[in-house]
C-alpha cells in the first residue's frame, strides 16, 4: 500500500475592521497576525487574506449581505475549505455563514484553540487544552447544532417531553469535563510537590514571559544549553520547560544558581478559556523571584504587545510592583539611528537590557543585572563544627566562606560569612 499525504485545508483569513470599536488595533497588522496563527497550523494552506471594514457588526449574519455574497464568491473561484476570521463570532452567525459559503468556519478562539491542541505535548497540556476546547464548545451549543428539535424521553408512560438533545449534550461536556479537572488536579499536585522540593533546595526562579515570538526560548536555549523547539512561528512552543542555569558571579564573589522557567507566548485577545485552564502551569510566573519579559523590540507593534503581555500578567494576578526585568530581544534587527536610541535608553534604564538571543550581544550584561538581583545581604556566625563532621567543613571551603577556624576539644570553632540561602544549605546537610 502506498501512504498518500493528506491534501491541505485552503483556507482564507477575514479581518473584521469595525469602525464604532474604539479599542480596535491597526487592521494591516492585525491580518498579519491572524495570517501568521493560520500558518502555525500545518494543516492549513493559506491561500489569502482580507480585510473587511464594518461601519457596525450585523447581528445574526456578521456581515452585510453584499460583502456576504462578494465573499462567497471570491471563496468560489479560490476553492476555500476554510475561513478564518479574526475575532468572535457568535454561534448563529457561524451556522449562517457556513450553510451560506459552504465552508467550516473558524473565529480566532477556535484557531487558536487548534493550534494548542496540535502543539501540546505534555498530559498536563493535553488536559488544559481540551479543557479550554470543551469549555468553547460548551458556551457554542444554543443554536448551533442541527438536531436541536430531537427529543430524549422515556418509554412514553410518563409526561413530559423528556430531556432536549441540547440539555444532554451539556451535560456530557459537563461530565467529560469534571472528569478532566480529577486528572489534571493529580498533576497539578505532582507539579506541587516539585515546587515545594525545589523550596527546600532554594534557588531564585527566574520566568521569562513575553508575546508569542518574541524569541523566549531562543533566549532560554541561549543561557541553558538547551534545545527547546525554535520556530519563526506563534506558539512554537506550549509546553512549559525548567533548566538550572549557573551564574558566574564578579571577581571575589561566589557563582549563583537558579532556576530558568520558559513559559507558553502570549497573544492578543488570548482566549479566556486558556487563560483559566493554564493557570496551573502560569503559576510558575506566580511564584517567580523575577519575571522577564522578553519583548520583539523590532516588531513595528512592540509597545501594543507589551500592553497585551501585561494585560494579560494582571489577569493571573501578578502584583503591579512584581520585580521584572523588560528584555529589548532582537536588537540585531535595528540600524541606525532606531538602534542607537534604543541602546541608549536600555543602558540609561535600570531594568532594561537590549540584546540579540541570536548573536549574544547584550546577554552578558543581562545575566550579570540578574546575578546581582539575587545578591544576599551576608551574615557572620561563629559556631562549632565536631571532629566526625569533616564533610560540613569541607563544604565550607569548597563555598569560599570560612573566616577563620582553630581548633579545640569539641572541634573546630569556626567563623562564617554567608547568605542565609547557604546557611540553610548547610543546616540540612
Amino acid at each position: 500500500m502506498q501512504e498518500h499525504d493528506k491534501p491541505l485545508t485552503r483556507a482564507w483569513v477575514i479581518h473584521p475592521d469595525i469602525q464604532s470599536d474604539r479599542n480596535r488595533r491597526d487592521p494591516a497588522s492585525g491580518l498579519a497576525e491572524a495570517v501568521s496563527l493560520a500558518a502555525a497550523l500545518p494543516s492549513l494552506e493559506t491561500i489569502g487574506g482580507e480585510i473587511v471594514r464594518l461601519p457596525k457588526l450585523q447581528p445574526g449574519w456578521l456581515f452585510g449581505k453584499g460583502k456576504i455574497e462578494e465573499l462567497r464568491l471570491r471563496l468560489e473561484e479560490n476553492e476555500i475549505d476554510l475561513v478564518l476570521v479574526d475575532g468572535p463570532v457568535s454561534p448563529a452567525q457561524q451556522r449562517n455563514l457556513e450553510k451560506e459559503w459552504k465552508v467550516k468556519l473558524l473565529d480566532r478562539t477556535g484557531l487558536i484553540l487548534e493550534i494548542f491542541s496540535d502543539r501540546a505535548r505534555t498530559r498536563e497540556g493535553v488536559l488544559q487544552v481540551e479543557m479550554a476546547a470543551l469549555s468553547y464548545q460548551r458556551t457554542r451549543l444554543v443554536r448551533a447544532w442541527t438536531h436541536l428539535e430531537r427529543q430524549r424521553g422515556g418509554l412514553g408512560f410518563v409526561g413530559g417531553p423528556g430531556e432536549t438533545q441540547i440539555e444532554a449534550d451539556r451535560r456530557a461536556i459537563d461530565d467529560h469535563l469534571n472528569r478532566l479537572r480529577k486528572q489534571l488536579e493529580k498533576v497539578v499536585k505532582t507539579r506541587e510537590l516539585h515546587r515545594a522540593s525545589r523550596a527546600k533546595v532554594p534557588y531564585p526562579i527566574v520566568a521569562l514571559v513575553g508575546y508569542t515570538n518574541a524569541g523566549k526560548s531562543t533566549f532560554f536555549n541561549k543561557v541553558t544549553g538547551a534545545d527547546v523547539f525554535v520556530k519563526d512561528m506563534l506558539f512554537a512552543t506550549l509546553d512549559p520547560t525548567m533548566r538550572s542555569v549557573v551564574l558566574e558571579a564578579p571577581q571575589g564573589g561566589t557563582d549563583r544558581e537558579i532556576i530558568l522557567s520558559d513559559t507558553v507566548g502570549f497573544i492578543s485577545s488570548l482566549p479566556t478559556q486558556l487563560v483559566a485552564s493554564f493557570r496551573a502551569t502560569l503559576e510558575e510566573v506566580l511564584d517567580a523571584d523575577l519575571i522577564i519579559h522578553v519583548r520583539d523590540i523590532a516588531h513595528e507593534k512592540t509597545h501594543e504587545q507589551a500592553l497585551d503581555v501585561r494585560t494579560i500578567l494582571n489577569d493571573l494576578g501578578i502584583k503591579e510592583d512584581a520585580p521584572m526585568f523588560e528584555v529589548w530581544n532582537k536588537i540585531d534587527l535595528l540600524e541606525g539611528d532606531a538602534r542607537e536610541a534604543r541602546l541608549t535608553r536600555a543602558e540609561a534604564e535600570d531594568d532594561k537590557f537590549a540584546i540579540s538571543a541570536i548573536t549574544g550581544e547584550g546577554v552578558p550584561e543581562l545575566l550579570a543585572a540578574i546575578s546581582s538581583f539575587f545578591e544576599e545581604e551576608k551574615i557572620r556566625r561563629e559556631f562549632v563544627i565536631p571532629y566526625a563532621e569533616g564533610k560540613k567543613r569541607a563544604w565550607l571551603f569548597e563555598q569560599q566562606i570560612l573566616e577563620s577556624e582553630e581548633a579545640t576539644e569539641n572541634g573546630y570553632e569556626v567563623t562564617v560569612l554567608w547568605t542565609p540561602r547557604q546557611e540553610q544549605e548547610y543546616r540540612e546537610m
